[in-house]
């Protein structure tokens, strides 16, 4: 059973939120320096792990409707 209150799922999402826009900007900055592929393809999966991350939490904070 979670304990996890809907305000510390919300403070949760606002953190992967910032660091999904972080890796964002990171991709960004390699790509446009023609940087290491090996470290962009490395970002890029974290950052779709952050986005499953952030549907699961977002599923938590709606709320289920009846039958």
């Amino acid at each position: 059973m979670d304990t996890t209150s809907p305000s510390e799922l919300a403070l949760k999402l606002a953190e992967l939120r910032q660091q999904h826009r972080m890796l964002d900007e990171r991709i960004a900055q390699l790509a446009a320096n023609a940087g290491d592929e090996l470290e962009t393809k490395r970002l890029k999966k974290r950052k779709l792990q952050l986005k499953d991350c952030i549907a699961r939490l977002e599923s938590l904070l709606i709320p289920d409707e009846p039958a």
